[in-house]
């Protein structure tokens, strides 16, 4: 392969990685616009996140085995053509389970363009420059979802919100044609062996339902729907199933045993408090910013762009203090503490809250992600031997994208209880007794009555707009208690590194490449 030609292919690959981590996030700032344009629920739309994730979360273990299988050429750029189609008809659809459902599929395809791109990277860069090569890659991991909120915001605001799907299309053909003529097969194939299709059909049906009662049990009245208690016996049994059948085939699709490792399984447990608090901190800031602060989507996008800046720093910062050998851990505990910070700042917010004091708290939360990403990684396998390392990245990359996935879900649900306990709360306070709120219903009442409205029709018009004030302040403090919430699991689960924190083998930094 010439010079050129090496350039251009890993151009064409990271751009791939980065255009699907941009999905992942670019959606965000777009979910209001979605609801009212599709005339759904912003937790049905939700869905929308969550069904990317799953997607993920499924295709990630068998990547491997898929581009074996298949061969690596055909795997990748089948996959981009099925990400490339599906973006299309997200782009296309005309009700939110019809969105729903391509963007699951458009998920599937994305699962190889991230991992496998990030394998072709290493291999065009000799051994010696592999340090340079996770530089490049981790910049574009990065790029993906810093850009992802400020672009969706920007098309949301100035063209319509299908677009920021439509993108896609264009970029697909592009790296599809580029791989067609430049990519080729790896010079060691990996072996190819027989796949866990039980394994990955108890992952996919217990992954799936449970999802589905964590995001319709709070709106199906829990237990009270036959359909949630159904799918929750049939959640409970195919993953215990699951790990029972994963730790006693001779080759599962995904090796529980190495969690035997203490240092993976500490690992695993934060990655999954990390993804779950990423991914729920990127979820509800753009709706507070939008439907309680009053910011456009653009506006929204751009204060989540300081914070992505200064983690570039951040990433490269942590890369050179690992190469100077600081302990994984010790960058993993100020991450931790960052990001604690970050959501102890957000629970304090107000009505009033400026957007300089949003954008600043974001820095917090984005220098805390880049101080977790790779030095968790880095712990998962610090213990692990070399045949089990590939196991172990992948089962860490799978619990970050499970803690994001159900933590959406979760968080849904939490929002809307936190929602009504305060609803009753301030409308319990609105009593004749209370001279605060009749003063301020007087006050609304003489308003309209100024506007030219009858007494009795400008009392009416005072009370519903009290009423909007009472579920305007309930919003806002349920999105406050849900960032406090999330801050502590941070802190409960953050004692866990002192169980790691004697010195461990020296990290396999050649062998965390892959995510499959």
């Amino acid at each position: 392969m010439t010079p050129l030609h090496r350039k251009l292919l890993i151009f064409t690959v990271i751009l791939a990685a980065i255009m699907e981590l941009i999905d992942i996030s670019i959606v965000n700032v777009a979910l209001s616009h979605m609801s009212g344009n599709l005339g759904a629920t912003l937790e049905d739309t939700s869905w929308v996140i969550t069904a990317y994730a799953i997607a993920n979360v499924i295709i990630i273990p068998i990547t491997s085995f898929l581009s074996a299988n298949l061969g690596r050429r055909n795997y990748y750029i089948g996959s981009v053509i099925l990400f490339t189609f599906c973006s299309f008809m997200c782009g296309h659809s005309s009700n939110i389970w019809m969105l729903v459902f391509f963007r699951f599929f458009q998920g599937i395809g994305g699962g190889a363009l991230l991992s496998i791109s990030q394998v072709v990277v290493f291999e065009l860069f000799p051994k010696e420059k592999q340090s340079t090569a996770g530089a490049l890659f981790g910049a574009g991991i990065f790029i993906g979802p810093t850009i992802g909120p400020t672009l969706g915001g920007y098309i949301t605001e100035n063209y319509d919100w299908p677009w920021i799907f439509l993108i896609n299309v264009p970029i697909g053909i592009l790296v599809m044609i580029s791989c067609y003529f430049l990519l080729r097969e790896p010079a060691v194939k990996p072996e190819i062996t027989k796949v866990d299709w039980t394994g990955i059909a108890l992952l996919a049906i217990g992954v799936g339902a449970l999802q589905t009662v964590l995001e319709r049990g709070e709106v199906e009245d829990w237990f009270e729907t036959r359909y949630i208690i159904v799918l929750t016996i049939i959640a409970i049994s195919t993953l215990l199933t699951f790990i029972y059948w994963e730790l006693t085939i001779e080759k599962p699709v995904v090796n529980l045993r190495v969690l035997k490792s203490k240092s993976l399984s500490i690992a695993a447990i934060l990655t999954f408090v990390t993804g779950f608090g990423m991914f729920i901190s990127i979820y509800i800031t753009p709706v507070v910013a939008q439907r309680l602060l009053s910011f456009s989507p653009y506006q929204t996008g751009l204060l989540l762009l300081p914070g992505a800046l200064m983690a570039l720093l951040a990433l490269k910062l942590c890369g050179t203090l690992l190469q100077k050998g600081v302990s994984p851990v010790l960058i993993i505990a100020t991450g931790f503490l960052l990001f604690i910070y970050f959501n102890w700042r957000m629970s304090g917010m107000t009505l009033n809250t400026s957007a300089s004091e949003v954008a600043t708290s974001l820095i917090f939360r984005a220098l805390g992600m880049a101080l977790l990403t790779v030095p968790l990684t880095m712990l998962a396998v610090s213990s692990l031997d070399d045949k089990d390392v590939g196991q172990g990245a992948a089962l860490n990359n799978m619990m970050r994208q499970l803690g994001g996935s159900f933590g959406v879900s979760i968080i849904n649900t939490y929002v809307a209880h936190r929602f009504y306990a305060h609803r009753n709360e301030l409308v319990s306070n609105i009593t004749s007794y209370n001279i605060t709120a009749v003063d301020r219903i007087n006050a609304y009442t003489k308003y309209f009555q100024n506007k030219g409205f009858a007494y009795n029709e400008a009392k009416l018009k005072a009370l519903k707009l009290m009423e909007n004030v009472v579920l305007k302040q309930s919003s806002l403090l349920s999105y406050r208690d849900a960032f406090f919430l999330v801050g502590l699991f941070f802190v409960v689960t953050l004692p866990l590194l002192l169980f790691v924190m004697s010195k461990s083998k020296k990290p396999k930094t050649n062998m965390i490449i892959s995510d499959h």
